[in-house]
């Protein structure tokens, strides 16, 4: 399958991708726009999953590529990012679906469980045979997880005791287990646990009357005297650092699928353009719409050399905390701006899913918010640069 660069990868950034990682994002967009474009918008409306989207992203390897045990060719950060790009691309519910599951719920075993631990279960995930979430925000616990973790675990022989509750947990309602984050009531430490959903006391419950992502089951969790054996905690997570070992690799490729759900709005409002007529030529001929389209080709340009480069910067070991914290911060600021311009663009139908753009518009919100606020990633690289915390 010949891969085609996008128009809109305006400097060939793809270029830097090798022939067989170039093969596999041509597969993976084959598959997108012929299996999963033609049914989100149903999705979305409606507030419902696809399932068959599980097994068909396994045989795309999409949950494969970053770990050791289950990768099925040597890839790089950059051609990982493309993945996340491609996914979003044509829909920001199907790239958040797939972030938890390889990102944060993978990501947490591969971090922070042992050798067996991994071995057990990537896998299994990387089959679509499990899937997972990834359970670390509260109802009254975000942005301050570090210090204000509620959920309290409770060593009892070789079980664990978990209570406490957990918000916006994506995939939990029908996923098969959730990563847990909890602090130990022997020494305050978060430490991690692998908790399958039919765990008696676990209860996850839909989230309903989202306008952002609504194709994506976010849950509200309870845990009541939920009893986890000592095999199921993540061996070598030990402290909240391990947790944020697991965000610093997921929060870049989240900047990676604001610019893919940049693309999708940009894509869409083009063809529209093109297609339009009004005062007797296409509405691409005219000035103040080409206006439009350049700031979106300008910001995703622009983003798209950020996230390149950050990404790089992990396969070469010197990605830290404030890299993946700017390019998030930066990367879903000029999201924001550029799926507004693509709504402008189509006047009135901007607003009607069948456009597409009015999705895009409305999943930008969740993208901008998740895995690290504009503020909170602000107040990062701020530290970075002054050598001063700002956080309260």
């Amino acid at each position: 399958m010949t891969f085609e660069p996008l128009a809109s990868d305006f400097y060939g950034y793809a270029d830097l991708l090798t022939d067989r990682e170039k093969e596999a994002l041509a597969s993976l967009r084959d598959y997108l726009e012929t299996e999963v474009k033609p049914i989100v918008n149903g999705h979305w409306e409606a507030a419902t999953f696809p399932h068959e989207t599980v097994k068909g992203l396994a045989a795309q390897d999409v949950y494969s590529f970053a770990w050791e045990e289950t990768r099925p060719f040597e890839n790089s950060a950059v051609f990982r990012g493309f993945v996340a790009l491609e996914l979003a691309r044509v829909d920001a519910s199907i790239a958040t679906l797939v972030g938890v599951q390889n990102g944060l719920a993978m990501g947490s075993i591969s971090v922070a469980g042992s050798p067996e631990q991994r071995r057990e279960w990537l896998p299994k995930m990387a089959a679509g045979d499990v899937v997972g979430s990834f359970g670390l925000t509260e109802p009254d616990s975000g942005s301050d997880s570090a210090q204000g973790l509620r959920t309290v675990a409770t060593r009892d022989g070789d079980e664990w005791v978990l209570n406490g509750s957990k918000r916006w947990i994506g995939n939990a309602t029908f996923g098969d287990i959730t990563v847990i984050w909890a602090k130990s009531a022997e020494d305050g430490q978060v430490k991690g646990f692998i908790v399958p959903r039919a765990t008696p006391g676990f209860t996850a419950t839909k989230i309903e009357g989202k306008q952002s992502l609504r194709i994506v089951q976010n849950a509200d969790i309870t845990l009541e005297d939920v009893r986890v054996p000592e095999a199921n905690r993540l061996q070598n997570a030990n402290s909240f650092r391990d947790t944020a070992k697991v965000l610093r690799l997921t929060r870049a490729e989240v900047a990676w699928a604001a610019v893919g759900n940049s693309i999708g709005a940009y894509e869409a409002a083009l063809r529209y353009a093109r297609e339009r007529v009004q005062f007797g030529k296409p509405i691409a001929s005219h000035q103040l719409v080409q206006d439009h389209l350049v700031t979106c080709m300008g910001n995703i340009t622009a983003s798209l050399g950020m996230v390149v480069r950050v990404s790089q910067m992990l396969d070469a070991g010197t990605q830290r905390d404030e890299h993946s914290a700017l390019a998030k911060a930066y990367t879903t600021a000029r999201m924001r701006e550029t799926v507004s311009h693509a709504r402008e663009v189509l006047g009135g139908n901007g607003i009607v899913l069948e456009y597409d753009v009015a999705r895009h518009f409305a999943d930008a919100e969740a993208l901008y918010s998740y895995e690290g606020t504009r503020e909170m990633n602000t107040l990062i690289v701020g530290r970075a640069l002054t050598g001063s915390a700002a956080f309260v």
